[in-house]
């Protein structure tokens, strides 16, 4: 691919309010924008706050600030940029070209701020569905409303927005965001391997899953926000009509031990694996090579990657019709969608995994179809970041 690394540099930074060792989808969005915009760009870098205990060793600098652990949301934390004297002396002496927030809270008004004290211009990605994030921690409504209300004011305030997918802004609309955006997909870390036999191997002899066991997977935050309660309760029906089916969850989150008791309750444990989060990117791609099924009945989220990693070792997923998730899946050509009943999303799994032939038929349509690099993403980014530049100067 062409690069751009001829061109003057341009120093960027990154802006989130969690990263490394706090995995999530932007975790590995603004990870993957930093390694590969430095190859493309020049000097990148990411600020998010401190987590104890935790050295960075990214091939790009990481910027932290003062921050202090939530109650409601671990192991998320809340950044205090404003109290971080240190932080100030720092990003002073950055001379930053463009600033780029992925979160509308500490690390985006840090963002904002950095931005017009240095007057470059700011892009903010919306990534996440935050009403939801609210109203988990918040029960009184009208607090709820006035924070929805700050966070719109944010995307108001800055030069640029973006969404990783068009079904993403109906949820900024929703929130009351009337303003222009642009579509910027996210990629994936993954190159499809040529030979998936050495991957499925591995990940089987990890899990110490037998190749005549099927295997259901699960990837990402265990919150009940992703309707993990409901893929439980639906695996009893596809465990009694596969008897030979397994269920793997890998990640870690506040709903982790009360999934472990419901699956204690249904009599389901012996079939169920709960591994916890995996930062070893050839690992990872052994378990998701040795799934036969992703099974991702999100309502919550907005543009998943696990869902693209997944097809990118030729799991495909299933997910539920109308979900923002769903947009990029056709049903039977390069996934499965299912309605949200605990019957139909059983049976769509059950029929799915019966048919091996169309079963990989579609995995094959889904690898082709789901699996755009970050370093092809990261091309188009430069690009944008190019032109934003050019016109900000005129």
């Amino acid at each position: 691919m062409a690069t751009f690394l001829l061109m003057p540099a341009i120093t960027t930074g990154l802006f989130n309010d969690g990263y490394i060792p706090i995995m999530d989808g932007v975790t590995v969005t603004v990870r993957n924008y930093a390694y590969w915009l430095r190859r493309k760009l020049g000097p990148t870098y990411v600020i998010a706050p401190f987590v104890p205990n935790y050295k960075d060793t990214d091939p790009f600098p990481v910027i932290r600030f003062l921050s202090i652990p939530t109650i409601v949301r671990p192991p998320y934390r809340i950044g205090l940029p404003d109290l971080d004297l240190r932080l100030q002396l720092l990003l002073k002496e950055r001379d930053f070209d463009i600033v780029h927030a992925h979160s509308p809270f500490s690390a985006g008004l840090l963002a904002l701020k950095v931005a017009r004290a240095k007057h470059v211009p700011i892009i903010a990605t919306f990534h996440s569905k935050y009403r939801e994030d609210l109203e988990r921690a918040i029960v009184f409504k009208p607090i709820v409303d006035d924070q929805v209300k700050r966070i719109i004011d944010f995307y108001y305030s800055v030069d640029h927005v973006w969404v990783p997918q068009e079904s993403v802004a109906k949820t900024l609309r929703e929130y009351g965001y009337k303003g222009p955006y642009d579509v910027v997909e996210n990629g994936i870390d993954f190159t499809p391997p040529a030979d998936i036999g050495p991957y499925r191997a591995r990940g089987g002899d990890h899990l110490g899953l037998p190749e005549d066991c099927i295997c259901g997977l699960y990837v990402g935050q265990h919150i009940l926000e992703k309707n993990l309660e409901f893929l439980v309760r639906a695996l009893p029906a596809i465990m009694d009509a596969l008897p030979d089916f397994r269920m793997v969850f890998v990640g870690k989150g506040y709903a982790k031990d009360y999934l472990m008791d419901l699956v204690r309750q249904l009599r389901i444990a012996d079939r169920v694996i709960f591994h916890d989060v995996v930062y070893d990117r050839e690992l990872i791609k052994a378990i998701y090579a040795r799934a036969d099924i992703f099974l991702f009945p999100s309502l919550y989220d907005n543009a998943p990657l696990v869902v693209r990693e997944a097809a990118a070792m030729l799991t495909p997923a299933v997910l539920v019709r109308g979900a923002t998730a769903a947009e990029v899946v056709k049903d039977g050509e390069n996934g499965f969608l299912c309605e949200h009943s605990l019957e139909n999303f059983a049976e769509v799994v059950v029929r799915a995994l019966n048919d091996r032939d169309n079963l990989a038929r579609v995995a094959q349509n889904a690898q082709k179809t789901l699996c755009r690099t970050w370093e092809d993403i990261a091309e188009e980014v430069a690009a944008r970041y190019r032109t934003i530049l050019a016109r900000w100067a005129r």
